[in-house]
């Protein structure tokens, strides 16, 4: 193995595929209709899609589409698009390497390096799983009357349940996220057919505007809205999870393996985009219509939504959706962390290990915000940590580009020459929005 891997372009042993208990585990078709064939990859796309709708989404959507109107919904298009190339890409890597990112930056990259990509990718895992924390603990708090305080400890408890699902196989757990993400695609088609919103403002809001960039706030929000949307833990998650298709070694093999998982991620991240920007249009349609402009606290949102739309049942719709994604989310954020641990330090954990001690280090400064400050205190952290997750974005990106660019790692499948060009300009221009963020912060 080490000498195939030096021969084409890596400088050390891939060693052992992260996911190990999965990889491989599913099927393949290897004849039939093509939509048969396509449907064994169909999953691992939606579990990428989670994080265009967790928690923290939520929190910046609301606060721009409070605040702004249906004018950071072109951010959200943008998002989507840019993370459609990303995750393309992703996909390309495990099929054309056999490597996840973060083995791919292990093996390429000077030990100290690597291990700092290391750190920040844990760091990003956290605020990921801070969002996570917070979102569920509002949802079981709006639904069940739980206090914050106790959801942010039971949040503790979803390790079993993910454990129970890894036993029952792989497709169980993108069964689960599946349904739980057509339940949130119903509660929001609801929301938004009694909210009504004034679809010729919705559609004239994709349009781009300069006003994003000169104002501070607004960038500020359409960074977070970045930052939830095409999100640092997605890229490692996707480069790993692909890999638990058994498509086979040889070059046509893999390239319909690459065909099938790149319609998979597009089909799910259209999905996304849709229920990512109702979240904003509901904000814009309900609170920036009745002049309310500083709506970012989700149990304010909750409250306010009945009587805005006259309905008691938008209310319930809008928690059950929050528990949702909160539940689909620490799914894809433990297999993210796993990952990202055993590729970058070949350590493997058991997974009830690996996501309880995660999950304590996100659980922390959420009591802590949460018994402090209340509601108000969450908000402005749900916020933040999206932010952060943008921070981070680019040191998950410019290696992705450069891995896929190379035909000594890649061999055929590398990334042609247009495909190069257009994931570099979007490394580019998400590295300058995160320099001006940074600029903007410290003239402030």
């Amino acid at each position: 193995m080490f000498v195939e891997d030096q021969a084409a372009g890596w400088s050390r042993d891939r060693g052992d595929p992260s996911l190990a208990d999965v990889h491989r585990t599913i099927a393949v078709r290897r004849s039939g209709s093509a939509w048969r064939r396509a449907a064994a990859f169909l999953g691992p796309g939606y579990l990428v899609a989670v994080g265009y709708m967790d928690p923290g989404n939520w929190a910046t959507s609301l606060a721009g589409g409070s605040k702004f109107g249906y004018t950071l919904l072109v951010v959200a298009l943008v998002s989507n698009i840019m993370a459609v190339v990303l995750q393309s890409l992703c996909a390309r890597l495990a099929i054309g390497s056999g490597r996840d990112l973060a083995q791919a930056c292990r093996d390429a990259f000077p030990r100290p390096v690597a291990y700092m990509l290391w750190l920040l990718a844990e760091v990003a895992i956290i605020a990921t799983d801070i969002a996570e924390v917070i979102g569920t603990a509002i949802g079981l708090n709006l639904i069940f009357g739980i206090p914050l305080e106790i959801g942010v400890v039971v949040t503790a408890l979803d390790v079993f349940l993910i454990l129970y699902l890894q036993k029952l196989g792989f497709r169980w757990v993108e069964a689960l996220i599946i349904a739980l993400l057509a339940v949130i695609a119903v509660c929001f088609g609801v929301q938004i057919a009694l909210a009504d919103p004034n679809w010729g403002e919705v559609i004239r809001g994709f349009a781009p505007t300069t006003e994003i960039v000169s104002n501070p706030e607004m960038l500020y929000l359409a960074l977070g809205i970045l930052g939830a949307t095409v999100m640092p833990h997605n890229l490692y998650l996707h480069s790993g999870i692909v890999q638990t298709r058994a498509y086979g070694d040889t070059l046509p093999e893999k390239r319909e393996a690459l065909k099938f998982a790149t319609i998979d991620s597009t089909v799910a991240l259209t999905f996304a985009l849709l229920i990512n920007a109702s979240i904003l249009i509901l904000a814009a349609a309900t609170f920036h219509k009745a002049g309310m402009n500083d709506i970012a606290e989700l149990g304010q949102a909750h409250a306010l939504l009945s009587p805005l739309l006259g309905l008691a049942i938008a209310p319930a719709l809008f928690g059950i959706a929050l528990l949702c994604c909160g539940i689909n989310s620490t799914v894809t954020a433990t297999l993210a962390g796993q990952i990202v641990m055993e590729g970058f330090l070949k350590i493997k954990l058991r997974p009830w290990l690996r996501r309880l001690i995660t999950r304590a280090i996100a659980i922390v400064p959420a009591a802590i915000v949460t018994i402090w400050y209340g509601d108000s205190g969450t908000a402005h952290l749900l916020v933040l940590t999206q932010v952060v997750l943008s921070l981070q974005l680019s040191f998950a990106v410019f290696p992705l580009v450069i891995f896929t660019a190379d035909r000594k790692k890649m061999g055929a499948l590398a990334s042609p020459l247009w495909l190069t060009i257009i994931a570099g300009v979007i490394a580019v221009v998400i590295a300058a929005l995160n320099l001006k963020l940074l600029y903007d912060f410290v003239a402030a």
